[in-house]
């Protein structure tokens, strides 16, 4: 079930808005369990709240007297060479917001010079997807069928993925703030009618004794970089890179797992630290504006993911919309680097921040 058509701006509008409002103006038009779908936290919603100020609290040192004429807010990825480091993580079940789903997303994301992360839990198939995508990766849960798991990753291998990101903070779902409602999922998909009758099909759920040889297995399956998502210490993250991956996602899982688990922005500088230079660290959970981006980066990490923003945007916009919020950060981005006195992503380091995190 489709969110109804929005009212109000168009879609090119929709970046540039606050994003108290961009979620407010989602929920006037998508069905009540779908908003609270996205827009949960897990228990009393601690770490959902005290995500975006945690980048608000850091505070700028800018350079003065740097010649930022013209900026260059460009970064490479892996390989890909992206406008902005900017990228749209995983997000479940895109068509309760749009009836393109994620396809619209990844069209949107592609339009923008970015690249699109696709959910395990999406609801159009891989090769959909991939048709209307830039560069793309895939998100895995390792699932208690491990078949289940080769399956999809060998689709997704097989459709053009470019890389694996493997999400590790949810060996089991915790109750998150709803009202219970069903969902309004696609009866289309098997997996979507097993979980709109609040159900799982057998095999389905994570496998909650998944060990570190799981990046290894996860790289030998596919031939593809595997990033780890859901890392918050440092020791952990050093693990995961000795164990093989290809770089550390640092995230709480937008609050929606273990509720008052640090803050992403308050985890970075240290995961930064231990992972060192040669591994890329992205970040996600509360960026919203072009300023935390560039506080993000200042403290260490490569490039971040939005997750709530580019699902409010396509309820609003589709395509467009995603394309309008991503360049909207890109701007904002370049806005901040000029008065911060930084013409290129490289001359992005903890100077910039007073006290240095």
């Amino acid at each position: 079930m489709a969110a109804p058509e929005a009212s109000g701006p168009e879609p090119e509008d929709l970046g540039i808005r606050a994003s108290q409002e961009l979620a407010a103006r989602a929920r006037a038009v998508l069905p009540t369990a779908a908003y609270e779908f996205y827009a949960a936290g897990s228990d009393e919603e601690i770490s959902t709240g005290e995500a975006a100020g945690a980048w608000r609290g850091r505070r700028l040192l800018p350079r003065v007297l740097r010649d930022v004429s013209s900026v260059d807010t460009g970064v490479e990825l892996l390989g890909t060479r992206l406008a902005a480091p900017v990228v749209a993580g995983p997000t479940a079940f895109h068509r309760m917001a749009h009836d393109e789903g994620e396809t619209a997303t990844a069209a949107g994301v592609a339009a923008a010079g970015s690249l699109f992360v696709l959910s395990s839990r999406a609801t159009c198939h891989p090769e959909e997807v991939a048709a209307a995508a830039g560069p793309w990766w895939y998100q895995v849960y390792w699932l208690r069928d491990a078949d289940i798991t080769r399956r999809q990753v060998e689709r997704a291998v097989a459709a053009g993925a470019q890389a694996l990101v493997l999400t590790v903070d949810a060996p089991y779902v915790p109750p998150r703030a709803t009202s219970g409602l069903p969902l309004p999922l696609p009866e289309d998909d098997e997996l979507c009618r097993s979980v709109g009758v609040g159900t799982r099909l057998p095999g389905w759920e994570q496998d909650p004794s998944l060990g570190l040889n799981a990046i290894g297995r996860l790289h030998q399956m596919s031939g593809l970089p595997v990033l780890v998502k859901g890392v918050l210490r440092a020791d952990d993250a050093k693990t995961c890179v000795t164990a093989g991956a290809a770089g550390v996602i640092v995230s709480n899982h937008g609050g929606r797992q273990l509720d008052r688990a640090v803050a992403s922005a308050d985890a970075l500088p240290s995961v930064a630290a231990a992972v060192g230079a040669e591994v890329p660290v992205l970040v996600d959970g509360g960026v919203r504006t072009g300023t935390d981006v560039l506080v993000a980066l200042a403290l260490g990490a490569r490039a971040v993911l939005l997750g709530r923003p580019i699902v409010w945007s396509l309820a609003l916009g589709g395509a467009a919309g995603v394309t309008a919020l991503m360049d909207s950060y890109r701007t904002q981005l370049s806005t901040a680097m000029a008065l911060a006195g930084c013409a290129r992503i490289g001359e992005v380091d903890a100077g910039l921040l007073h006290g240095g995190y």
